[in-house]
């Protein structure tokens, strides 16, 4: 993944029980470990690449196990003040012996979790830990420990490879490449609707979903796959779905950022959510073409919404950032608190409207939600999940 190649620990007798540390896979992170005392290990993450800041996903493999014992893990240069793991939030734990024997496979884990400001910082950035205790259920198992369920470039690719071998699927979900990456890896780009007779078709809106701007936030491709699902499933909904609109999806919007293991950035070591108003083509390929997919898609047909999918580090619940003029239109289906209302209505045990903003800040206008909407798109949001 980074031009190395994986050296194994090399243990120097059959009883050194040191565990062994590996992130050099498909979006793992982890820079180093030092080993403390004998079952405590601090830990410490790499920052997205080509950037000294951004440290919050981990996932790594810990090998040469053994059982029952008392481990204590200590990572000690996130960058956030505050997190979910002050509220009950737990690290994921995968076992490929529990897997393989159990048929069970990522669980949130650990025991004594705390997360503190500690005493290190550098460039006058301050430095939080978290830590925690943990006794592994097999000897000499392989585990992996991640901060939220990994979805890895690979798996969109075989999901995708997938829905293009259905012969149903294949019908009405379209799958083509919009753009290549600054590592020259496909950005796909979707269309999801049903064949259509005659010009039915211009009289159709569209909807518009992307995700995973932001590598970290693996929540959102979660969601964008239970979005797929859904709407390329055989239920009575799905189909009135697919025959009144058009569906535009762009899956993974920094696919690059994802298989290094990065947290925000891209491999030109920038925050793609800010960029919506850049014509740095080269740059930024995803974040132009997509703007320029939304664009020739206005020419073509109304689009009734925007969507892009995050994770939320600091708050609960699923939620959307939306956009409204401080006079909003009498019109009162353009209201941008529509939409989320009515979530709020259908699941009010996982979307919370109260958490809802539609405030436009200054810092945030080179966002996908802000650009979208001056373009002309009334219902333009960001969706959050912790």
């Amino acid at each position: 993944v980074r031009g190395l190649c994986p050296s194994k620990q090399i243990l120097h007798q059959n009883e050194d029980n040191t565990l062994i540390f590996e992130a050099r896979f498909e979006s793992g992170n982890l820079q180093k470990v030092v080993k403390v005392n004998e079952f405590e290990y601090q830990l410490t993450l790499r920052t997205d690449l080509y950037t000294s800041k951004y440290t919050q996903w981990y996932y790594f493999q810990v090998s040469n196990t053994q059982a029952g014992m008392p481990y204590r893990f200590t990572i000690v240069n996130f960058t956030k003040p505050n997190s979910l793991y002050k509220r009950g939030m737990r690290p994921l734990l995968y076992s490929e012996a529990d897997a393989k024997k159990y048929s069970v496979g990522w669980q949130r884990t650990g025991n004594e979790i705390k997360y503190y400001r500690n005493n290190v910082g550098q460039g006058g950035q301050q430095y939080f830990s978290l830590t925690w205790t943990f006794q592994f259920p097999h000897n000499r198992d392989t585990c992996y420990f991640a901060h939220c369920y990994p979805y890895t470039y690979s798996n969109l690719q075989e999901y995708l490879v997938a829905i293009s071998r259905d012969p149903v699927k294949s019908k009405f979900c379209k799958i083509h490449i919009l753009c290549h990456s600054l590592a020259r890896n496909i950005v796909y780009v979707l269309t999801i609707t049903n064949p259509h007779e005659g010009d039915k078709d211009t009289k159709r809106k569209a909807v518009i979903l992307t995700a995973r701007v932001h590598p970290g936030e693996t929540n959102s491709s979660w969601i964008m796959k239970g979005f797929l699902d859904y709407i390329l499933g055989n239920s009575g909904n799905a189909q009135v779905l697919r025959d009144n609109f058009v569906f535009k999806v762009v899956p993974m919007l920094n696919p690059d950022g994802v298989i290094v293991g990065n947290q925000r950035c891209s491999l030109a070591g920038q925050d793609l959510n800010r960029k919506y108003k850049s014509n740095l083509k080269e740059f930024y390929p995803s974040i132009w073409y997509t703007r320029n997919m939304i664009k020739r898609v206005m020419e073509e047909r109304d689009i009734l919404l925007y969507c892009d999918l995050h994770g939320h580090n600091r708050k609960k619940n699923v939620f959307v950032y939306g956009c409204e003029r401080k006079q909003q239109a009498k019109a009162p289906n353009l209201h941008p608190r529509v939409f989320p209302l009515l979530l709020s209505r259908i699941c009010p045990d996982k979307f919370s409207f109260p958490d809802c903003r539609f405030r436009v800040q200054k810092s945030k206008e080179g966002t996908g939600r802000v650009v979208m909407w001056k373009m002309g798109i009334s219902n333009s949001y960001t969706l959050e999940a912790s």
